[in-house]
């Protein structure tokens, strides 16, 4: 069943029954939402510096390539702070008010959606660099870039909106003022929305992988031809492709991981929160940390610029400790030797 839409932590079936789930103890809770957050904070840090490299240095601006890159990062780290946010209220609050539910689980929607359409932007942009080089600048211009990417939020955006106004006409009118546990099934409960989702989801899966599986074929095909001239950016190409395949089934795992988390709960109930747990990683931390590598890492450019904020902040917090040291250092003489003086 593919359903990128729901954010469930408590409950077994998307579009089945609540099961009662065991509580989680005080230490294991307490372990599983500081790891959750120190990986978010880590990663926000990662994200953050490479967005203030990309801002900083106008070289960026005119490719398309940085820009549809910047674009990934953005939503990844809007992405992750929307499910560690859902994951860590889950366990604060039981229900909250579903009208602050709703506006968290749709950008959470929105922004998990963009991922696949965005990853496909990315290896299309690459397919034009290394097949039709002389024609790149003329097919890949900003203007375009930016359209694109405003096309791709418009797209993904729909699928919530149109549930949203679904549950408006369908639901009671006090509902969207209930407390509510924030789960995506229990906001939009109407089955005419799981079918429209089930429909949206698979073309427009089905699209992003033939266009990889397509990019890639077609870099393969130049990458054999461009052999004996030992051209190292057709390899590059190709890897970075390969990784994009790599990232897009990754993500993949966000449209089927709630039918094969009901399955391997109902097969051991004792391990829901477990499961649950394991998941939460695998579908939506492991993949935030590709983007940084396929090109904040991988990328000489960008991370010849990286690198040097990085080194620049690590000298300024250096600078900054040491001013600290030597004010407290002073602080200490003055109160030492403040009644020698004063009895001198």
């Amino acid at each position: 069943m593919l359903n990128s839409s729901s954010f469930s932590w408590q409950n077994v079936s998307s579009y089945g029954p609540v099961w009662a789930v065991p509580k989680d103890s005080f230490s294991n809770a307490l372990s599983k939402n500081m790891a959750a957050m120190l990986v978010w904070l880590a990663l926000s840090v990662i994200n953050g510096s490479m967005v203030h490299t990309f801002l900083r240095h106008s070289v960026f601006y005119d490719n398309p390539r940085y820009i549809m890159f910047i674009a990934m990062v953005i939503n990844d780290a809007l992405q992750l702070s929307l499910v560690t946010a859902l994951y860590v209220l889950s366990y604060i609050f039981r229900k909250i008010h579903a009208s602050v539910c709703c506006l968290l689980i749709m950008w959470a929607v929105l922004t998990t959606r963009s991922t696949p359409l965005i990853l496909a932007g990315m290896s299309v942009e690459r397919y034009l660099a290394i097949c039709f080089p002389l024609h790149y600048g003329q097919m890949c211009t900003v203007r375009r870039t930016l359209l694109l990417i405003a096309a791709i939020l418009t797209l993904t955006a729909t699928p919530p909106v149109t549930d949203l106004l679904v549950s408006v006409m369908r639901e009671p009118p006090g509902f969207f003022q209930a407390a509510i546990f924030c789960d995506h099934a229990l906001l939009f409960r109407h089955r005419a929305i799981y079918i429209k989702n089930f429909v949206f989801d698979g073309v427009y899966l089905s699209f992003v992988v033939l266009t990889l599986v397509f990019t890639y074929c077609k870099i393969m095909m130049t990458a054999r031809a461009a052999a004996s001239a030992g051209l190292a950016s057709v390899t590059r190409a190709r890897n970075t492709v390969m990784l994009h395949g790599l990232q897009l089934l990754l993500c993949m795992l966000a449209f089927v991981v709630p039918s094969l988390q009901a399955a391997l709960i109902s097969l051991f109930p004792r391990l829901s929160l477990e499961i649950r747990y394991i998941f939460f990683l695998l579908v939506y931390i492991i993949p935030r940390f590709l983007s940084p590598v396929i090109y904040g890492f991988r990328d000489k450019l960008f991370r010849k610029y990286w690198t040097r904020y990085m080194a620049c902040q690590k000298r300024q917090h250096e600078e900054e400790k040491l001013r600290v040291s030597e004010a407290a250092h002073f602080l200490s003489v003055s109160v030492r030797e403040g009644p020698t003086r004063l009895a001198g």
